[in-house]
């Protein structure tokens, strides 16, 4: 029987899928979107890095980084979605980050298995290959639907993208757990805060670009 938290994460997952519409289809709203998602992931990670670092040296060094990265993040972002090759690239690998998040959550609680790290202890094998499997069959089929092309380079690219998203997800895991908190935040019924949900994503989308400009 699916538990009430599984319940909130699809209900969370498919109102992002309706976000990601959105920001596809208009530009001013995927400005404000990013805008509001940039300000509650940095209150988040503030959150964070107040917990770990007592120093305020390493404290205002951790959060700049994090600030420029989101910073630069969203500027690529809004700029690659100017131009249509770039944006059909752009949000196939988003879509792939997304999918590869219920990849790893569906296919982890169905079959469950060994522990992959102990940074995150949810996180198992079964999960990783999931996420991977839900990338690679997005990603290709979008790449396919769009360029009326596949190939085994895709399929590099998508693994490339989940192992990113995945990354992601367990850098996240690593400080939440240094900071002793369960979530980033409480936003997102199911998932958390912000961070917690897009934390795969923050990596994800590099990965897949990089990816692309190596491979493809």
């Amino acid at each position: 029987m699916i538990n009430q938290n599984t319940v909130k994460r699809i209900y969370t997952s498919l109102l992002l899928f309706f976000l990601v519409f959105l920001m596809a289809s208009i530009n001013f709203i995927l400005i404000y979107i990013l805008i509001l998602i940039s300000i509650f992931c940095i209150l988040e990670f503030l959150k964070i890095s107040q917990k770990i670092f007592a120093n305020h040296l390493y404290k205002f060094f951790f959060n700049t980084i994090f600030f420029l990265y989101i910073f630069i993040y969203c500027y690529f972002f809004v700029f690659f979605s100017n131009f249509l090759p770039l944006k059909i690239m752009l949000y196939s690998l988003l879509l792939g980050c997304v999918a590869s998040d219920i990849g790893g959550f569906i296919v982890g609680k169905m079959f469950k298995g060994k522990k992959l790290t102990k940074i995150s202890p949810n996180k198992t094998y079964s999960g990783a290959i999931g996420s991977i499997f839900f990338t690679c069959l997005t990603i290709s089929l979008l790449f396919f639907i769009f360029t009326d092309k596949f190939n085994i380079n895709i399929l590099l690219i998508s693994i490339i993208t989940s192992i990113g998203c995945q990354l992601g997800d367990l850098f996240i895991s690593y400080l939440k757990r240094c900071a002793k908190i369960k979530d980033t935040g409480s936003l997102l019924p199911g998932h958390g805060g912000i961070l917690d949900r897009i934390d795969g994503i923050l990596v994800g989308i590099p990965a897949g670009f990089i990816a692309i400009t190596i491979i493809y």
